[in-house]
């Protein structure tokens, strides 16, 4: 058995890759009885660790908010910070990055106080950049609340504002088994299986509000095709979001890999051409990520808005490239 200190810490990160331990199977883990366990429990609680527990048949014990930081981690100052860099991490970055970026804000958020939680979102509401488009804003307690359902396969209820929806008689009150958190084209996506209509469905979590879990724990599925992101941009082509743009670039798709982020995907043609597939909000967007490939492209796929946005900025760009 490990001595008091490192299983005291092994104990602390337990809490935070599961929302809840049964009792018998934390105290398993740590190789400890069930009387060692408490004390160890005890210790975080001394330390400041916001430790809950439930006695019973299904007792157990979860990390939850406190009235103040925990002393030993970061203090408040410093979780204000990693939640405002987290979140906005989160939202720009792709792959591992991003995934990353959310399983720390996920712990970071669920054992920060309200008033500390209130502050965070102020301030990234004021340091948001949106420089090249309007993203949409996802709060940090959305993302760490669904994040965690997910991660322990527990169903959630939520209230989604459909399509097009702009007054309160068309907002829904959804429960759904969540599965993974995914980005598309700067937007946030929830892809979870719909209970009520028995069916899967991305949901745009910005028009998503007041996630709660409902401590019903449910069996993984497999999401249609296997990939998460694919699902999301399948729903594109059916019409469910606008923005579809195809260029084609007379380079190896070895050549743009590195500098295409979550906004797009690289496809290979043959060895000396390929194709950007990409989801965009607005004709802006598509103007600024074909710019930013950095190499000469032909349009194949765009609404007639994309090219007038293309055109107009050529004509801009042209003008401002003349002496004087």
């Amino acid at each position: 058995m490990a001595n008091t200190s490192s299983r005291t810490l092994r104990l602390l990160s337990l809490l935070q890759t599961h929302r809840f331990w049964p009792g018998p199977e934390l105290a398993d883990r740590l190789e400890v009885s069930d009387r060692t366990l408490r004390r160890d429990v005890e210790r975080l609680r001394e330390l400041g660790y916001p430790v809950r527990s439930s006695r019973g048949v299904e007792g157990g014990y979860q990390l939850g908010s406190g009235g103040s930081m925990p002393p030993l981690v970061v203090n408040e100052e410093e979780a204000i910070a990693l939640v405002v860099a987290l979140g906005r991490s989160s939202g720009s970055a792709g792959g591992a990055l991003a995934d990353a970026s959310l399983s720390a804000l996920a712990k970071v958020v669920q054992v920060l106080p309200p008033h500390l939680r209130r502050r965070a979102e102020a301030l990234r509401a004021v340091t948001v950049d949106a420089r090249f488009g309007e993203a949409p804003e996802v709060t940090a307690e959305v993302l760490a609340t669904l994040a965690q359902a997910a991660r322990d396969g527990e169903r959630v209820r939520f209230v989604y504002r459909a399509r097009g929806g702009q007054v309160a008689g068309e907002d829904i009150r959804r429960l759904v088994e969540p599965h993974r958190l995914v980005t598309v084209g700067r937007r946030w996506y929830l892809v979870g299986y719909d209970v009520d209509r028995q069916d899967w469905r991305s949901f745009r979590l910005d028009r998503l509000r007041d996630p709660i879990g409902t401590k019903t724990r449910f069996r993984m599925r497999e999401i249609p095709g296997g990939d998460a992101a694919a699902y999301v941009r399948q729903g594109f082509s059916r019409g469910e979001e606008p923005g579809r743009v195809v260029v084609r670039a007379a380079v190896p798709a070895g050549a743009l890999a590195g500098g295409v982020g979550p906004w797009g995907t690289v496809l290979p043609v043959d060895e000396q051409s390929c194709r950007v597939v990409m989801e965009v909000r607005s004709p802006e967007w598509a103007v600024f990520g074909i710019g930013a490939l950095g190499v000469d492209v032909v349009v194949e796929e765009a609404s007639p808005a994309v090219r007038d946005a293309l055109a107009g900025w050529a004509t801009r760009l042209g003008a401002a490239a003349l002496p004087g």
